[in-house]
């Protein structure tokens, strides 16, 4: 499982012109769902966003979690996360679960999210063509790869 996770002032999805998810200060998370990931990884890599330590407390220190501010999540599933760019110049896909798998293990994530102490957490439409907007605050941008925290 992969996650792109971008602190921000606020984000949205819409879908079809319809803003469907929308928060104030909290990140921005994009979630790619590999072949053979399952529920032990969603649960590892909600655990370490929910405390990851990346907004700033009274000193302007990059100190505090997202329980910390009352901070909100906007999930996104995004298979091409899983894309492999290594050969020609057409991603390939190969890598992404089964649409049915990586749904089951979108919305297990975005329950971890809940049991991890978060609870604003809007989500974006699993498969249909979304637009997602964002006003990144830093910016801070952090790429996490649940298999890297298993090790």
């Amino acid at each position: 499982m992969k996650a792109v996770i971008q602190r921000v002032a606020q984000a949205s999805v819409t879908v079809d012109g319809n803003t469907i998810g929308q928060i104030d200060t909290g990140f921005l998370i994009l979630l790619g769902v590999e072949k053979g990931d399952d529920k032990k990884e969603a649960e590892v890599l909600s655990k370490k966003i929910a405390g990851l330590r990346v907004f700033t407390d009274d000193n302007d220190k990059m100190n505090l979690a997202l329980s910390d501010i009352n901070g909100g999540v906007l999930v996104i599933s995004n298979f091409t996360l899983c894309a492999d760019c290594r050969k020609g110049r057409r991603p390939g896909f190969d890598n992404a679960a089964r649409p049915d798998e990586a749904n089951e293990l979108y919305e297990y994530f975005c329950k971890c999210m809940g049991d991890n102490g978060i609870s604003k957490i809007e989500r974006g439409e699993f498969g249909a063509d979304m637009k997602v907007s964002l006003l990144n605050d830093g910016p801070v941008t952090l790429i996490i790869n649940s298999k890297e925290l298993s090790r």
